[in-house]
């Protein structure tokens, strides 16, 4: 017997193309006292590392204020699926900034819609703070 094989088991059907940047839903398996039911984890793709049977990828979530990171390695038998949410658009392979980033579009959608945070949510153009910004504009320091 082919001891690749017997350590990673048969070939798992093909998974579906993603890369960092994507929002992805990973569906594995969790046992329990004999029974085996099916968990999920929502989050952006930070990085794909490796080749081979020791290929894995990581997804970053925030949950209730803090940051998660889960490393899947691709040949695992305990992941039932992978669902592509949306695609991402970034210039980088290592999206490792994600962890300073709070409460921003962090990343653009590939399809373009993505749009960022505005740099000054205080503006002149919004009408419940008009008044202020132009008070602050003729005021003296």
């Amino acid at each position: 017997m082919d001891w690749m094989k017997l350590v990673h088991g048969e070939s798992k059907p093909a998974l579906p193309a993603f890369k960092p940047g994507d929002r992805i839903r990973v569906w594995y398996r969790i046992a329990e006292q004999g029974k085996e039911r099916l968990g999920q984890f929502e989050g952006d793709v930070i990085r794909a590392r490796g080749s081979g049977p020791s290929r894995t990828f990581t997804v970053r979530r925030v949950t209730y204020g803090e940051g998660v990171e889960r490393v899947f390695p691709f040949d695992s038998k305990a992941i039932a699926r992978i669902e592509v949410l949306q695609p991402g658009k970034v210039k980088r392979s290592r999206l490792y900034y994600l962890r300073r980033v709070v409460g921003k579009t962090r990343i653009a959608a590939a399809d373009g819609t993505g749009a960022s945070a505005p740099a000054n949510p205080i503006s002149a153009t919004n009408p419940v703070h008009a008044e202020t910004a132009a008070g602050r504009a003729g005021a003296a320091p």
